[in-house]
């Protein structure tokens, strides 16, 4: 068995190492020559594939990493994993495209296609099909099949890793769907099919809006509570001891990865574009989640102020850039925004995370290798990621202000969102 993963990301990689795992003869594409050179030379990039892993997939001879579209010739499955970033608020699809483009001249009968990308209702069989039709001269669910199941990867998660997260699956119609459902099959421990390709795209976004309006109920209720004179996470704690009734979330600076900041907007989009009506849950849950790392240096401005010193030309160390913990992912994180923010203001920056590659790192921030190296001569620290190799302890005795927004440091000098 043939199959292609077009993206070697967070999400294409751990597709491809486990189709290998199941006996897969996987080709990888990817058109980043810098990712592609670190695959061949057995380097992973993804906190989730150990350098152990990529190499035994590639000593297997069953994974080949290629940005060479020619490679995938005589595939029987291809999986698309590419971005869908939002461009000046728009869904960008350009991605999906390219790949389909690259992807037609080979597709032959007999052959699935399956996309994984986040996307709204209606891309896979208004999109995708026409595009794969026109460069292959076949008709999509006749002569092959076409089906979408949306990602779920959560980088980082040691418990629901690919294989053990359920798999919802859909296709274009019956055939496609018993193709795609026999694939991941292979792959996962469960698979979940729906009816059609619309109400597997639609789930996708339901799942990541849900939690975009719960995190964002909780981020403003910390403004209020904190305004008011209240422990909001004391109360949230309270609360999640009811057995029913109740999911728990947390506030944080701000949210981000490829997810939560992308895909309700998607949803919205296609709201307002067909429908001529307006999201609003979404839109106030963007304009919550936006504006979070405005609060995070508001409070950060307070706290030098109370202790009689400006913004500008104060040393400010962050502690953990990534978007959540234990992974490198600074895609969208709050960091960015906050970094953009200080050094506006005149603050010095550093910054902590050894998770963040070093062609990732942002600009204008120096790195310190510990946290001891991030509190020496800091005005102030900020706790922003709370990656499990970071030595929270010392901040909580460093006698250095810290501005808390993980409610994970304690201490007299400690303030939390």
């Amino acid at each position: 068995m043939k199959t292609v993963i077009v993206g070697q990301g967070y999400v294409g990689l751990p597709v491809a190492m486990r189709a290998v795992e199941a006996g897969h003869v996987v080709v990888g594409i990817d058109l980043d020559v810098n990712r592609i050179e670190l695959l061949q030379a057995g380097t992973s990039y993804v906190d989730d594939i150990s350098d152990a892993t990529l190499t035994s997939a590639l000593d297997s001879g069953r994974y080949l990493a290629t940005t060479q579209y020619d490679d995938v010739e005589g595939f029987d499955f291809a999986v698309i994993t590419v971005p869908t970033p939002l461009r000046d608020s728009l869904p960008d699809l350009s991605f999906i495209e390219k790949s389909a483009a690259s992807l037609a001249p080979f597709v032959r009968p007999g052959v699935t296609v399956i996309l994984e990308s986040t996307t709204y209702p209606g891309t896979t069989e208004e999109l995708l099909s026409p595009i794969l039709e026109s460069g292959s001269g076949l008709r999509a669910g006749v002569d092959f099949y076409v089906g979408y199941s949306p990602e779920r990867i959560d980088p980082g998660n040691k418990v629901w890793g690919f294989k053990e997260t359920p798999k919802v699956v859909s296709g274009m119609n019956p055939v496609s769907l018993k193709s795609v459902q026999g694939f991941y099959d292979e792959l996962v421990d469960t698979t979940v099919p729906v009816s059609g390709t619309k109400e597997a795209e639609l789930t996708k976004l339901l799942e990541n809006t849900f939690r975009h309006v719960n995190i964002a109920l909780v981020n403003e209720l910390a403004i209020f509570a904190d305004q008011l004179g209240v422990n909001v996470w004391e109360s949230i704690e309270a609360a999640s001891s009811k057995p029913f009734g109740f999911m728990k979330f947390t506030p944080g600076p701000g949210v981000g990865g490829h997810c939560l900041p992308v895909d309700p907007s998607y949803l919205s989009w296609q709201v307002r574009k067909q429908l001529g009506m307006n999201f609003r849950f979404v839109e106030l849950a963007n304009d919550v989640n936006d504006h979070m790392p405005n609060y995070v240096v508001q409070r950060v401005m307070t706290m030098l102020n109370d202790r009689s010193k400006s913004v500008r030309g104060a040393r400010i160390s962050l502690v953990g850039l990534a978007y959540k913990p234990n992974t490198g992912d600074i895609r969208e994180a709050p960091s960015i925004r906050i970094i953009e923010l200080l050094l506006g203001l005149g603050a010095v920056v550093s910054g902590l995370d050894s998770h963040v590659e070093d062609h990732r790192w942002p600009s204008g921030v120096v790195r310190v290798p510990s946290v001891e190296a991030a509190v020496d001569e800091a005005d102030l620290v900020i706790v922003l990621t709370n990656h499990a190799d970071i030595e929270l302890n010392v901040l909580s005795t460093s006698g250095v202000p810290v501005f808390d927004a993980r409610n994970v440091v304690t201490g007299p000098e400690v303030e939390r969102l």
